[in-house]
């Protein structure tokens, strides 16, 4: 089985990061991986996403044109890919940036106020945890342990410190999602 999925939004929110983490997660549990950034030329603000593909065999390619999930950030990336995602996907929006109803009803959709369960746990950087556990919550293709582990094993040692708060917001973010409702 392969799965493909899409991260998007502005520089700074951590997208490239959590792409990775699914991506050594994956790794780690055996699996076949490609994750391809792209970003744009501004250090912060400027657009980012990631691609990431996990398979239980070898990927023929590494391209995602039509992804089984989109966890996106802001309102431009919604925009962007909530039209790509396969009918019968899992779309999972930071409704902390995203002004407007999703479009689709034929996908399995849900808005998280990601960046205020972010500050709640107090620390704003935690919004990309928040959102990657939600979709977890929503698409399990891996564990949150594996994610769990996957922070242990990779995180440089200067941010060791904030492991426990990485864990926290995994949680929240997939106990946010199960207690949603899906939105057609």
């Amino acid at each position: 089985m392969q799965t493909e999925i899409i991260l998007a939004g502005f520089g700074g929110q951590g997208i490239l990061f959590a792409g990775q983490l699914l991506a050594y997660a994956a790794m780690d549990a055996g699996r076949e991986v490609t994750w391809i950034p792209s970003y744009g030329p501004e250090m912060r603000g400027g657009t980012a996403n990631c691609t990431v593909i996990i398979s239980d065999e070898e990927i023929g390619a590494p391209t995602v044109r039509h992804p089984k999930a989109a966890l996106v950030f802001n309102l431009p990336s919604l925009d962007k890919y909530e039209p790509l995602v396969l009918p019968g996907g899992i779309l999972v929006a930071n409704a902390s940036l995203i002004n407007r109803p999703f479009h689709r009803t034929d996908l399995s959709a849900v808005q998280i106020p990601a960046n205020e369960v972010a500050e709640e746990l107090g620390d704003k950087r935690m919004t990309n945890m928040v959102m990657l556990g939600a979709l977890l919550e929503r698409l399990p293709v891996l564990s949150i342990q594996a994610i769990e582990t996957c922070l242990q094993n990779h995180l440089p040692t200067r941010h060791k410190h904030l492991l426990e708060m990485n864990y926290t917001a995994l949680h929240r973010g997939a106990e946010f999602a199960r207690q949603a409702v899906s939105i057609p």
